[in-house]
């Protein structure tokens, strides 16, 4: 019987490695973030176009849908809508339903994750319960944009589905490139990351 722990840390390629089970702001760098969700699938891949769509691009329109707010949001805040999926860099996009049945573990460790994300990035670990709403109802809005202009819902089954119950914004879905997505989010966190 062997002694060694199983390998608990992801080699990014910037270099940094990141301990899922203790994840240090100092081995979190944005260029690994905007890569990685850059390449992660939403909807399990199960989306129309040429091209998957991204983690990235869902965070650029989380970010798009909370800048349409007027007044216009706290720069952290929006820094933090655009940072809201980042764990998946390393984790990936579990569907809604797996996470339910993996349960709590996967919760912690995506937790952790965040938490190292933001302190990293200059915002608190955990953020204030106003902010997480503001994040979740843009996130709400961008599911049920996605499911029914490119996961094949049919709008009553998505409203279903997802719970969604508010009249949806008015955003037409253009999927990119995995690069273009990459380029794009790497612009905005930079646009938001300076005071």
């Amino acid at each position: 019987m062997s002694d060694t722990a199983p390998r608990a840390w992801q080699r990014m390629l910037s270099g940094r490695r990141l301990n899922l089970l203790d994840p240090s702001p100092l081995d979190v760098e944005i260029e690994d973030i905007a890569l990685g969700l850059s390449r992660v699938a939403r909807w399990n891949g199960q989306t129309e176009g040429p091209h998957a769509f991204t983690v990235a691009q869902h965070s650029l329109l989380v970010l798009q849908l909370i800048e349409q707010v007027r007044p216009l949001p706290p720069r952290l805040l929006r820094l933090a809508a655009l940072l809201h999926d980042s764990p998946e860099y390393v984790t990936s996009d579990l569907i809604t339903p797996f996470k339910a049945a993996v349960g709590d573990a996967y919760k912690a460790v995506e937790a952790r994750i965040e938490a190292a994300v933001h302190i990293r990035f200059g915002l608190p670990a955990v953020l204030a319960d106003d902010w997480r709403r503001t994040i979740k109802r843009a996130d709400k809005d961008a599911a049920f944009l996605e499911a029914v202009q490119l996961a094949g819902f049919a709008e009553p089954e998505a409203r279903k589905v997802l719970g969604y119950r508010r009249s949806a914004p008015e955003v037409a879905i253009t999927v990119v490139t995995p690069d273009i997505a990459r380029a794009a989010f790497l612009a905005n966190f930079a646009r938001l990351a300076q005071p």
